[in-house]
């Protein structure tokens, strides 16, 4: 019955069918009987409890056709286990973050944390940064742990990623530098997601205001953004800007790259975009509903109205839409102070 408990503490709703039941348990039993005692004990242990209004079968026996969940019965063993654990683990493990997930996480994790605890109980925290391949060897005796195994969201669920002085691994970031603009006291710092961008927008740089023009290339820059400080260590105030695809995965990267730096729109090249007709193309792209809604709050209600009809209709509006020349214009007259 373990896994079904684990089944019903993660169910998406408080509720549930019998049919709901039925369809969640069908690999574990074979017979309706089987399956009927299942529930049965469900219910005299109160994990499930009938919705009244909706009445019982006529079979033997007689099941509920709407059940709740007492999700709060099912977690107590598990949140018992986690207190436990609280009071002997080294004070720097948080481990809250787990009363609200999955319990096979918790068991998945587990033995990675009793390594980290033995560490830290041992050893004090590191005072110099590591690559992520010697610092998960030290950690738990497994060279591609934190990269390649889980260990870098394990060690951020725990809080441990940080103080652990880990530096990621990840692919060094492109970018081509103004030497004119590196002893300035503000900087500016212009990311574009396609190489056919990067390459028109090169040229000038030397006429802009910026000190860097970036190759995103595509989702790389989400993990490589790490690495500017320790190729760029420039004391200055830092301020970056992002050109990206008008569709669904270039929103998305924007996205996920304004939550681990923060960034504007360089919108003078989005409304240039705006103006031309959209390219088909782009229907099969999954949709971030918050990551659309954060992109369009950045617009005209009217361009809010045609982003969205474009996307909508699986068109798109690819970088490449401006011209080397458009591109140049628009980055050398542009006042990206204001």
């Amino acid at each position: 019955m373990e896994r079904i408990y684990r089944l019903l503490a993660t169910y998406r709703k408080k509720t549930i069918t019998l049919s709901e039941l039925e369809q969640l348990m069908k690999v574990y039993f074979h017979t309706y009987q089987e399956f009927s005692q299942a529930i049965v004990e469900l219910e005299e242990e109160k994990i499930l409890r009938m919705v009244k209004a909706k009445g019982r079968t006529a079979r033997t026996p007689s099941l509920a056709f709407h059940y709740r969940i007492n999700k709060s019965l099912l977690a107590k063993d598990f949140h018992i286990e986690l207190q436990n654990y609280r009071t002997t683990l080294h004070p720097a493990i948080t481990i809250d973050t787990y009363y609200g997930k999955d319990p096979s996480l918790w068991k998945a994790d587990l033995p990675y944390l009793l390594k980290l605890d033995y560490y830290l109980k041992h050893y004090p925290f590191p005072t110099e940064q590591a690559p992520a391949p010697e610092r998960s060897y030290e950690l738990v005796g497994d060279e591609k742990w934190i990269v390649e195994k889980g260990g870098k969201e394990l060690l951020d669920r725990v809080g441990l990623f940080e103080k652990l002085q880990i530096i990621p691994v990840s692919e060094p970031l492109m970018f081509a530098l103004n030497p004119t603009k590196i002893a300035e006291q503000n900087q500016y710092h212009l990311i574009v997601e396609n190489k056919t961008t990067y390459q028109g927008l090169l040229p000038v740089l030397l006429e802009t205001i910026f000190s860097t023009l970036i190759y995103g290339s595509g989702k790389s820059v989400i993990k490589s953004i790490e690495q500017f400080p320790s190729q760029y260590p420039v004391m200055a105030n830092h301020h970056y800007f992002y050109f990206g695809d008008i569709d669904r995965e270039g929103i998305s990267i924007w996205y996920s790259l304004a939550k681990k730096q923060l960034l504007q729109l360089a919108l003078p090249f989005y409304q240039a975009c705006l103006t031309r007709e959209p390219t088909i193309g782009k229907e099969y792209q999954q949709e971030r509903t918050e990551a659309v809604m954060a992109f369009l709050s950045v617009f005209s209600n009217e361009h809010q109205k045609q982003i969205r009809k474009v996307i909508n209709e699986g068109k798109y509006y690819p970088q490449e839409t401006l011209k080397a020349k458009e591109l140049q214009q628009i980055w050398r007259d542009t006042d990206w102070t204001s």
